[in-house]
């Protein structure tokens, strides 16, 4: 299973993978139930989750129903308990949507919810997060994960966020770390050959290696940034029931 799902993430576009997963996993999630592990967004329990990764798939990892994984359960938590996302109705910029949220955020926040993606199917508006077809001042929260690793400026990217957001809104834009994590970000714009950039940046359609400064990268855009242990506060038996990733720092970003 393992070699099967590195395979299919190595050589099918994410386009492709987004329009059949769905279906195919779940079916494959009905002979995997039982109570070791639970999915806070599908509120539903299994034996154990799928494993996931383009390299060295992590097991335990992907949930066959919603399609969450381990950063995705977390950040779904956090939302519910440290901030008002599913108290009010709000205007949500959702970049690079992950199938995972879509349904329930929709739920929640109705026409206000605009999904916004260069390339998905699954996305509303066709965008490209260096030039957001948006006026300033538009959204009240702002999501884009795993994203700024691929873009060619990160710094542009995170500031045209910042742009689109009400004064007060926030944003959360988590990326991958690498380790041991670098003191500083490393980009070489040289590095364009697949097998070298997944050499060097972990994956080979990332351009960026992000380190210890990523908080001042986004500081640069003009966000104020809370760098939030949550997962701390949840504890090892949490941390377990809902395998989360045990080192993940959210990065809550305030306009």
């Amino acid at each position: 299973m393992k070699k099967f799902i590195s395979f299919i993430l190595r050589n099918i576009p994410r386009k492709y993978i987004q329009l059949v997963s769905a279906p195919t996993l779940k079916v494959i999630g009905l002979f995997m139930r039982g109570n070791n592990v639970t999915c806070p967004i599908a509120q539903k329990s299994y034996r154990k989750f799928l494993p996931y990764g383009r390299v060295n798939p992590r097991p335990n990892a992907l949930c066959p129903d919603s399609l969450s994984l381990e950063r995705h359960r977390l950040l779904w938590l956090y939302l519910k308990e440290k901030t008002n996302f599913f108290n009010e109705k709000l205007h949500f910029l959702h970049i690079a949507p992950e199938q995972c949220f879509m349904k329930a955020f929709e739920k929640q926040h109705g026409a206000g919810y605009i999904t916004a993606d260069i390339e998905s199917p699954l996305a509303k508006v066709k965008m490209d997060v260096h030039d957001i077809p948006f006026e300033a001042n538009t959204f009240d929260i702002a999501m884009c994960n795993h994203v700024m690793e691929h873009v060619e400026n990160d710094i542009k990217a995170m500031s045209e966020i910042y742009r689109v957001l009400k004064p007060g809104g926030w944003a959360i834009m988590q990326v991958p770390f690498f380790s041991p994590v670098r003191e500083e970000t490393f980009e070489n714009k040289s590095i364009t050959d697949p097998k070298e950039r997944e050499r060097v940046y972990g994956q080979d359609d990332h351009v960026r290696l992000y380190g210890k400064d990523y908080p001042n990268r986004i500081r640069k855009a003009g966000f104020e940034v809370v760098e939030d242990r949550f997962i701390d506060e949840l504890g090892p038996a949490l941390v377990k029931k809902y395998s989360l990733p045990p080192n993940e720092t959210i990065y809550f970003c305030k306009k």
